[in-house]
This record gives C-alpha cells, sequence and structure tokens, in this order.
C-alpha cells in the first residue's frame, strides 16, 4: 500500500483548524458532502502534480476538481493556511528545526513598493550637470 498524502500526524493538526461546515438543508439536502480530509488529498495531488483541476479523477474518491478548488478557496478566505503555517512554524522553532541562516528573500517573494521615492539616495550634482 503506497504512503497516504495526508499523513494522520498533519490532519491531527490541521483539522481543528478547518472551519465547521453548514448544516445542510433538511427539505432538499443535495448531495453529501466529501469529507475535508479526502478533499485535502485531492487539493494537494493537482497541486503537487500540476495536472488541471477539471483533470482530477473522480475514481481516485477524492471528489471533482472543481470541489476541491472549492474547498482551497472557501479555506483560504477561513484563513485556515496562515493559521497552519504559523502552526507548523511554532513547532519547528519549539523543537530547534528552524534554520534562518539561509534565508533568501528578493522581488519574487516580497513585493517592491513604489519606485523608490523619498527612500532612494539623491544626487547631491546640480541639474544641468546630471545629463
Amino acid at each position: 500500500m503506497s504512503k497516504p498524502w495526508v499523513s494522520d500526524e498533519l490532519w491531527e493538526k490541521g483539522h481543528p483548524l478547518l472551519p465547521v461546515p453548514k448544516p445542510g438543508r433538511f427539505r432538499f439536502p443535495g448531495r453529501k458532502r466529501i469529507d475535508d480530509r479526502k478533499a485535502l488529498t485531492g487539493l494537494l495531488f493537482v497541486l503537487k502534480s500540476g495536472i488541471p483541476w477539471e483533470r482530477l479523477p473522480q475514481e481516485m474518491g477524492w471528489g471533482s476538481g472543481m470541489t476541491c478548488w472549492r474547498r482551497l478557496k472557501a479555506w483560504h478566505d477561513a484563513g485556515v493556511w496562515e493559521r497552519l503555517h504559523h502552526l507548523l512554524l511554532s513547532k519547528l522553532r519549539a523543537a530547534d528545526g528552524l534554520d534562518g541562516s539561509r534565508a533568501c528573500v528578493d522581488s519574487a517573494s516580497l513585493r517592491a513598493v513604489g519606485t523608490g521615492g523619498k527612500n532612494r539616495p539623491q544626487s547631491h550634482r546640480p541639474p544641468q550637470a546630471r545629463a
């Protein structure tokens, strides 16, 4: 049997961060909601493999690609990913497993605001000599 995409340990840490789903309607309940762990597994499969959302194989039992995408958006809007990030960082810091000595930040990961403006060093030459 292959290794599961979402380990039990990760699921135990992340599951409490997920929002509680709204209760279904009584009269016209619609389709049964896909389990959050299965949706997360499908979501990770799409992100790791790079396939389009609509090509997620439903035979795997993870729901449709659209279901996984909607769950990704709902969890993002609820702040789940940011809270999970902070939780995992705190666990790494507590275990001394985080080494910040080799960090790198560039414009691809951090937005450069403006064009420099007043923070940029100003030339002390007169205007006619700058040409």
